[in-house]
C-alpha cells in the first residue's frame, strides 16, 4: 500500500502543478480578453465620435443648401411677382386705352362674351 500512497502523492503534486499552470493560463486569457475589450471599446468610441462629427457636418451642409435654395426661390418668386405685376399694369393700361378709344366696340365685345359664357353655362 505504501506504493499506492506514494503514487497518489505524486499524482496530487502533478495535478496541483497542472492546476496552477492552468489557473495562470486562464488568468492570462482573462486579462487578454479584458485588454481586447478595452481596445474594442476605444475603437467604437472613436468611430462613434467620427460618425457624429460627420453627421453634424452633413447636417450643417444640408442646412446651408436649404437656406441657399430658399433664398434663391424667394428672389425668383419676388422677380416673378414683379414681372406679373408689370404685365398686369401693362394690360390694364392697354385696356383703358382701348376702352377710351372705342367705347361702343368694347360694350359690344362685353355683351358677346357674356352671351357666350351664358350659353356655355347652360350646357
Amino acid at each position: 500500500m505504501s506504493s499506492t500512497n506514494g503514487e497518489l502523492g505524486m499524482k496530487d503534486i502533478v495535478d496541483k502543478a497542472t492546476y496552477d499552470r492552468l489557473e495562470k493560463d486562464v488568468t492570462a486569457v482573462k486579462n487578454d480578453i479584458s485588454a481586447l475589450t478595452d481596445q474594442i471599446t476605444d475603437v467604437l468610441n472613436s468611430f462613434a465620435g467620427t460618425a457624429k462629427k460627420q453627421a453634424r457636418q452633413g447636417y450643417k451642409q444640408a442646412r446651408a443648401n436649404v437656406d441657399s435654395a430658399v433664398d434663391d426661390l424667394s428672389e425668383r418668386g419676388g422677380a416673378a411677382l414683379d414681372a406679373a405685376q408689370d404685365a398686369a399694369m401693362s394690360i390694364e393700361e392697354t385696356l383703358e386705352d382701348i376702352i377710351t378709344q372705342r367705347p361702343l366696340a368694347t360694350v359690344a365685345i362685353a355683351l358677346g362674351l357674356g352671351f357666350l359664357i351664358g350659353a356655355a353655362w347652360r350646357r
